[in-house]
């Protein structure tokens, strides 16, 4: 009986559902398109325990034992969060205990912590055959005062006289100069070496905002004459800097934007923000990286729970607004479980993977695939259209399709409505099936509940689907006759 009553659930939950399709062709994606993971190899996950010479895991700044195949290992829970794109730490070669990887003691080796040339290729072969990109961060403004350069009589016109970066690594390097011919050549040679012998498919400059803009241009140039799809991305020291001041025309296809973080971090740190405050700092922006965290930045997850947010409900919300409005979205590992952490210590953390939230993990994927699904949350225009309160409605067009994505960051119901649509159609909710229609006044009237989003697609308005209402009806009939039936024969064989 228990097996008929659960097939018969089925049926009903089968009948109901809206499974969201993916589109099939990635192959060709650009760089809108992506959903970007980021991962602190050594922090992540120990797929091979082997190359664990210098582990010392009660030491928070030694080596940990992440590494290559501990990265390959996780390859279909990327595909199933969603992720297309990987950034890894660098992972050249690096002096005793640099974990981080911007020790570079070896431009052309690969530190033996993390795995050999091997373990890449099969890693990258093995997350392209899921449609999954590989990135590398690449360091070129510095190398380990350990670096054979360094102590080179012939070499000291490679070093700059800088000061050392402000970080908790920075006492442990020297500046290359950038402007000598010599360094350019190496860099741009260790740089080919590693997208012809491993198959990346691009690279993240480290700290490109301390780099010379000159050397950026020629450095970008070189990489898109090896190959003109490859991906060029600028990773941001200074956290504080403006999108403004950023180095133009270098080439660099998008930045880290730390000044878009810190709106939609504020904004979305505790209820009743306006998500309005997050557009009027895009409008700002060339927009490039979005994202909410990464290795030396507090933990968002800690920041909201401190102010007693649900770490789901604003998950959900943040996701929406990263995923469906203009840029690229990166989110730095750990934060699909999510993880906490404040101090440089607790955020890199190895990633704890038995802490996860099912419900969260069931989001993520939902999200990735409606973008994915619609080109209009990666290309289309974007405007605001509405705000009541913390609420706002967001409008995309692209290729004769539009898109509403309604975000309720308060405390209180909202509502909002829409006339700039055709009394013809509807509104259909892809994230709760919530479908909108035009009112007696001329208008589509988006409500929310306090702290909820949903993402809405403009279609036809074909009316009430009778025929699968009444197929519904028809399955819950069958399914409370069979329940009788069942019940009945069950008393008579107790008789």
């Amino acid at each position: 009986m228990k097996k008929i009553i659960g097939l018969l659930l089925g049926m009903v939950v089968l009948s109901i559902a809206s499974p969201i399709s993916i589109s099939a062709d990635k192959v060709n994606r650009e760089l809108d398109e992506e959903i970007i993971y980021s991962i602190l190899v050594d922090r992540y996950n120990n797929g091979d325990a082997d190359n664990d010479e210098q582990v010392r895991r009660e030491d928070p700044y030694a080596y940990q034992g992440g590494d290559i195949q501990g990265i390959t290992d996780k390859l279909d829970t990327y595909e199933e969060l969603g992720y297309t794109t990987l950034v890894l730490s660098p992972l050249m070669e690096n002096a005793p205990d640099g974990y981080h990887g911007y020790w570079v003691e070896d431009f052309y080796a690969v530190d033996p912590q993390f795995g050999t040339i091997e373990d890449i290729q099969k890693l990258v072969s093995e997350a392209h055959e899921r449609d999954i990109k590989v990135v590398m961060e690449y360091v070129t403004n510095y190398v380990a005062t350990s670096h054979p350069l360094v102590e080179d009589p012939e070499k000291q016109d490679w070093i700059k006289d800088d000061q050392a970066p402000d970080t908790s690594w920075g006492d442990n390097v020297v500046s290359l100069n950038q402007e000598n011919p010599r360094v350019e050549e190496m860099l741009i040679d260790a740089a080919s070496f590693w997208v012809s012998e491993t198959g990346i498919d691009g690279l993240k400059l480290h700290a490109a905002d301390q780099a010379s803009p000159n050397f950026l241009k020629k450095f970008t140039k070189a990489m898109k004459e090896i190959d003109e799809n490859i991906y060029l991305l600028g990773d941001v020291l200074n956290n504080d800097i403006a999108t403004a001041d950023l180095p133009q025309g270098t080439g660099i296809q998008k930045w880290d934007d730390p000044s878009l973080r810190a709106a939609i971090v504020s904004t979305f740190s505790e209820p009743g923000n306006a998500v309005a405050d997050i557009y009027e700092q895009q409008e700002e922006s060339d927009i490039g990286l979005v994202y909410v965290d990464d290795q030396s930045t507090k933990r968002f997850t800690q920041v909201f729970s401190e102010n007693g947010r649900n770490a789901l409900t604003t998950w959900s919300l943040v996701l929406t607004y990263m995923y469906m409005t203009p840029g690229t979205p990166s989110l730095f590992q750990g934060s699909e479980l999510p993880m906490y952490g404040s101090s440089t210590e607790e955020v890199q953390e190895m990633v704890k993977f038995n802490s996860g939230d099912p419900d969260l993990t069931e989001f993520h994927n939902r999200i990735s695939s409606l973008k994915k699904q619609f080109p209009v949350f990666s290309h289309g225009d974007f405007e605001l259209v509405g705000s009541s309160g913390a609420m706002s409605i967001f409008k995309r067009n692209y290729d004769n399709q539009t898109a509403y994505i309604a975000i309720n960051n308060g405390e209180e119901t909202e509502a909002i409505t829409l006339t700039d649509i055709n009394q013809d159609k509807q509104l259909r909710g892809y994230l709760h099936d919530d479908t909108v229609r035009v009112g007696d006044d001329g208008g589509f009237k988006v409500g929310l509940s306090r702290e909820s989003a949903e993402v809405y697609i403009v279609q036809e308005d074909t009316g009430y689907n009778w025929l699968f209402i009444g197929f519904v009806v028809a399955v819950f009939i069958v399914f409370i006759v069979g329940i009788v039936i069942l019940s009945r024969k069950q008393k008579r064989k107790s008789v």
